[in-house]
């Protein structure tokens, strides 16, 4: 069970590298299916650069997931949007990402967010059932993912 204290905090473009080293493991983990990696290995330093940019871009509110003083995983929201969001492979099944998402709702709420939504890979099946189970449904709208190969991303939406 996650601790009852908050988990999310502000990123910093000095938490970037403990991002990293998080994400990708979580992503080669969990995304092989829509990423191969013999044909479309981890971007290290496209992502890096994308955090960077975010963390100084004022629409898109940046946050590391801290646990034991570590982080352990990621988000991002612009707008409504859930952006970005994860938790490094060690995490899975601990609790954590659904205690983090709920926490960032909070946040989101707080913002006036009344209909949270976001983009899941239609190929990653851990994902969709993740965020199935925390009550996020399928609206049947699609789009492409920005990076090689331009993987299929459905959009899911959290009604009030």
């Amino acid at each position: 069970m996650p601790p009852a204290t908050p988990l999310l905090r502000e990123m910093r473009p000095e938490d970037v590298p403990a991002v990293l080293a998080g994400q990708e493991p979580a992503a080669v983990a969990g995304l092989s299916d829509v990423f191969p990696q013999d044909l479309h290995p981890f971007p290290r330093q496209t992502i890096a650069d994308r955090w960077l940019a975010e963390i100084e871009d004022a629409a898109t509110s940046c946050f590391v997931i801290v646990r034991h003083d570590r982080v352990v995983g990621f988000a991002a929201v612009r707008g409504d949007e859930v952006v970005h969001f994860g938790v490094e492979v060690e995490q899975w099944g601990t609790g954590v990402a659904a205690a983090a998402q709920d926490e960032l709702l909070e946040v989101m709420r707080a913002g006036g967010v009344q209909r949270p939504w976001l983009r899941v890979y239609a190929g990653n099946a851990r994902g969709r059932r993740f965020w199935e189970k925390l009550g996020w449904r399928p609206t049947g709208e699609t789009a492409r993912g920005t990076l090689p190969p331009y993987a299929e991303l459905l959009t899911y939406e959290l009604a009030g």
